[in-house]
């Protein structure tokens, strides 16, 4: 019976949690952001803060969206918990910087309490970093309880053991060729009628969508390389920091990864673009290939010639085939990353990479 509701509710479910968890507004987005790093960079350190970033030696992981929930059907994150433990065990050796930027928690379908009961594992390994002064929290619009709720430091400080900051974002200062880059850094609701505290979409979550996704097993976040263009948030958040000088954006919340401005599909049609310039047939055949296989949902190239690569996203760590995605800067690159269980063994993969002094060289 359950096979036979999702096989009738799947995609009329999956359009109303579209519809009611996402809707930007370019202004809103624009006004939200120019203030968010206005206050960062007037030093109110209630919103955020400035980390001075060593391009060479300085090392930082960025996890978004991993939604830690209760274990139940409703719960994105458990077939993700494994690659995302073994991530933090090879980032802790190393001595990155952990970046949790938003939403890590899901605090709208639960209650702390069952969120806590249910991760200890994972908020131990989380507590490694913070007990190194390696760690960074910021709220994401499923876990706006952290920025809100009076008594929330308890609770932080009753799972990690000691006083734990949320902030509203953080900018990692970066000094490259001729002059210092900054990497701003937020969870990307700002700006988002349906997101950004709005109590209707959190209403709809917790007592509608929660529970069907519960009962039927529906997970919507569909595997790292999707076959969709930009999503109009991700569009939006790229249009604001196309025009900022010397300002590298990152962010979460759409759960769709985005590198240099480009999602993977997007990245195939330049590639696609550059070897029909030059009559590289074989690479356009296969190119061609791998853009039909992704049996695209815009199947139109878009005019991509002049994108600036200012704008990153770090996906997810919910997706429904158990991988996880993030945002890595070390050894003077960024990086979008994966981890996948290859053989029930996870596995670290660089998707995309580029020296940092070289992006620099890209942006206007």
């Amino acid at each position: 019976m359950r096979r036979l509701l999702r096989y009738i509710f799947l995609k009329p479910v999956l359009w109303a949690s579209q519809k009611f968890s996402s809707r930007p507004e370019r202004k809103r987005i624009f006004n939200a952001l120019d203030k968010l790093y206005a206050d960062i960079t007037e030093h109110n350190t209630k919103k955020g803060l400035v980390i001075p970033f060593d391009v060479n030696a300085g090392k930082v992981i960025i996890f978004s969206d991993q939604h830690k929930g209760g274990r139940d059907g409703a719960d994105d994150f458990m077939l993700s918990e494994t690659n995302y433990l073994t991530a933090l065990d090879y980032y802790d050796k190393n001595e990155f910087l952990l970046i949790g930027l938003g939403d890590c928690e899901e605090l709208w379908e639960n209650t702390l309490g069952k969120v806590k009961e249910s991760y200890p594992k994972t908020f131990d390994a989380e507590r490694k970093f913070l007990d190194r002064k390696s760690f960074v929290k910021v709220l994401g619009n499923h876990d706006l309880y952290w920025g809100n709720d009076p008594f929330a430091w308890w609770q932080l400080k009753k799972i990690y053991n000691e006083d734990v900051k949320i902030y509203e974002a953080l900018i990692l200062e970066v000094n490259v060729g001729n002059s210092p880059l900054r990497i701003f850094c937020t969870h990307g609701h700002q700006g988002d009628a349906q997101s950004d505290g709005n109590w209707f979409s959190k209403f709809f979550v917790s007592n509608i969508w929660g529970p069907i996704q519960g009962l039927l097993d529906i997970n919507p976040n569909t595997p790292a390389f999707n076959n969709q263009l930009k999503s109009l948030h991700n569009t939006l958040m790229y249009d604001w920091s196309s025009i900022e000088k010397n300002i590298l954006l990152i962010t979460g919340h759409t759960h769709q990864p985005v590198f240099m401005s480009l999602t993977h599909l997007e990245r195939l049609y330049v590639k696609l673009a550059d070897a029909q310039k030059n009559n590289f047939d074989a690479a356009i055949k296969s190119v061609e290939d791998e853009i039909a296989k992704a049996q695209p949902a815009n199947p139109t190239p878009p005019d991509l010639s002049k994108i600036i690569p200012s704008y990153f996203n770090s996906g997810c760590c919910c997706f429904d085939d158990g991988d996880i995605t993030g945002i890595e800067i070390a050894e003077g690159y960024i990086r979008l990353i994966k981890w996948q269980s290859k053989k029930d063994v996870p596995k670290r993969e660089v998707l995309e990479e580029i020296k940092l002094n070289d992006l620099e060289d890209l942006l206007p």
